[in-house]
């Protein structure tokens, strides 16, 4: 007797080898329609990108800049390759330690925060430059066109500008640069007028015709060093021309289904994400209680933190472990330390709630039809940067300096602090939280990103985790947050993120709780499902300016 045939098993749906169109994500729904714009001129995902992150700095000057730098991670579909470039503003050489104590040895935030002695070089620039000439196919005067109409006819001032400047007003008033930018009709922005900026759009002339000279050498040039030294600071024309992004590989590890590709350092986000998640793994986070499942949350986050602080800095000066922080086993020793019913106190510093981060920094994802793709992540640190604007150039510098160790074992602005690895050196690029994102499985590419200090990377984290629960593009972005960063020793909850029993039984356990916190952050987020074959957005509802837009191409 034959035997019976075995069934035929059904084919698998197919899967698509190309996005049906493009997507892009960002904080503000012009710079959206700019690098959709882009694509439909023919350009890429990097020539959209410099169309978006252009158009960011100048309708979020609250938030990022060409004063300012930033992290690209990017997909070359032709290639096959991921790219990570670096455009982290980097140290004068004039700056020492010294520099921002005051006379009894104590962190001065005036210095680390404000005007001249709180800004490194520039590197955004740069990066526009880098990816026109070496990923795009349009030239920079097409790519920067919507930015400079937009800086020259000027733009709808909006709330979270108006209160930015408001909170910031008597820094940067300080400036007669500054001045002549944010009181050009007499008073500060209010919401609904419009906000030019003539001399910003020349700046992005000059770039688009003489790309990295036109910024970093000539008339600029000169004028970023001579605002700086008229307000006491020391730039030279030699840092600024000797500036340079950096291209480094892209860090990988694999959590469930998803092969995710992520920032190296000078971000500290990658190394954190992979040893938060891999701590995670040992546990079916799906089948845990809503309390248990934070708490085993935050003690990775704890021990995660406890590592940025210790051992995460420029790759270009120290010698970063990456290997042993990213490695299954280390992650398995420190699992191995958590107590499933209990706290561990982080036991440094008395607790005290996080400064928060409101509207600093910005991210931004794009996919296209080719399905290269780009998450990025831009910023000028705290709220405007350090308040200068350089007269005559509309570039309104960072305040990147306080993301250094200045002194060691002392919290920056956002509560984290940091000892030999990310002190100050000539040259040196200062600690990022920044964590561009792609996440990629059989049937779904991801890319996605946030803004918030040194939340930006339990934002990124948590992101994940919905994607990984089957969440929509606009879910993961709408998420509810909390955070903990191994010091203050507290849970960090967006009002309504942790139910009032979720919070009690966090309590029982030992966790000190502020679950009453304002809502943080501005996650964007761009998904492809090859299975479907569909392009979604999610740009996150906190932010009513923020917009993702889908353009579907033959």
């Amino acid at each position: 007797m034959l035997p019976a045939a075995a069934p035929v098993p059904a084919p698998a749906p197919a899967r698509a080898i190309h996005p049906p169109g493009a997507a892009v994500a960002s904080g503000h729904a012009m710079a959206t329609d700019a690098g959709l714009q882009i694509l439909r001129a023919g350009g890429n995902a990097f020539d959209a990108a410099v169309a978006v992150s252009s158009t960011l700095s100048v309708v979020e000057p609250i938030s990022s800049g060409l004063g300012g730098g930033g992290f690209f991670l990017m997909h070359d579909a032709k290639t096959g390759k991921d790219i990570f470039l670096d455009a982290r503003e980097v140290s004068p050489e004039s700056v020492t330690p010294k520099v921002y104590l005051d006379a009894h040895g104590a962190l001065d935030p005036n210095r680390s925060q404000n005007g001249p002695w709180s800004a490194g070089i520039p590197g955004l620039p740069a990066a526009l430059v880098e990816l026109a000439g070496k990923y795009g196919r349009l030239p920079l005067k097409t790519t920067l066109a919507p930015a400079i109409r937009i800086a020259r006819e000027g733009f709808p001032v909006y709330a979270r500008l108006e209160k930015g400047y408001a909170q910031r007003r008597a820094v940067m008033e300080r400036y007669p640069g500054t001045r002549a930018v944010y009181l050009a009709d007499g008073d500060p922005p209010r919401v609904g007028e419009t906000f030019r900026q003539p001399d910003l759009a020349r700046t992005l002339e000059l770039l688009a015709d003489k790309g990295f000279d036109g910024f970093y050498r000539g008339d600029i040039a000169d004028k970023l060093r001579r605002s700086v030294h008229d307000e006491g600071g020391q730039w030279t024309a030699a840092e600024l021309a000797g500036y340079r992004v950096r291209e480094r590989a892209p860090l990988r590890f694999r959590y469930h289904d998803w092969d995710i590709t992520t920032a190296p350092p000078p971000s500290s986000g990658g190394v954190a994400l992979a040893e938060i998640l891999q701590i995670a793994a040992g546990w079916d986070l799906h089948e845990l209680d809503p309390a248990h499942r934070v708490h085993i949350l935050v003690e990775a986050m704890r021990r995660a933190y406890r590592d940025r602080t210790i051992y995460l800095g420029d790759p270009d000066f120290v010698d970063v472990p990456i290997e042993r922080l990213m490695s299954p086993l280390y992650a398995a020793g420190l699992r191995a330390t958590i107590h499933p019913d209990k706290a561990t106190p982080s036991a440094l510093l008395s607790a005290q709630p996080a400064p928060l981060e409101d509207d600093e920094t910005t991210h931004f994802a794009i996919i296209d039809r080719e399905g290269n793709r780009v998450s990025a992540t831009q910023t000028v640190n705290l709220l405007y940067g350090s308040g200068l604007v350089a007269p005559g150039t509309g570039v309104l510098l960072n305040d990147e300096m306080d993301d250094f160790a200045l002194k060691p074992g002392t919290p920056n602005a956002f509560g984290v602090m940091g000892f030999a690895a990310n002190a100050p050196k000539p040259g040196k690029r200062m600690l990022s939280s920044m964590s561009p994102t792609f996440m990629e499985s059989p049937d779904k590419v991801i890319a996605l990103g946030a803004p918030g200090g040194s939340r930006i990377i339990t934002e990124v984290l948590l992101g994940i985790l919905g994607y990984d629960d089957g969440l929509s593009a606009q879910q993961v972005a709408a998420l509810p947050r909390f955070h903990h960063q191994w010091w203050p020793d507290v849970i960090s909850a967006e009002a309504g993120a942790l139910d009032p029993s979720t919070v009690a039984a966090l309590r029982a356990m030992g966790h000190a709780v502020n679950a009453g916190e304002p809502p943080w952050g501005n996650l964007q987020t761009v998904e492809w499902d090859r299975r479907s074959d569909t392009l979604s957005g999610g740009s996150d509802p906190r932010n009513p300016i923020g917009s993702a837009g889908v353009l579907l191409q033959p």
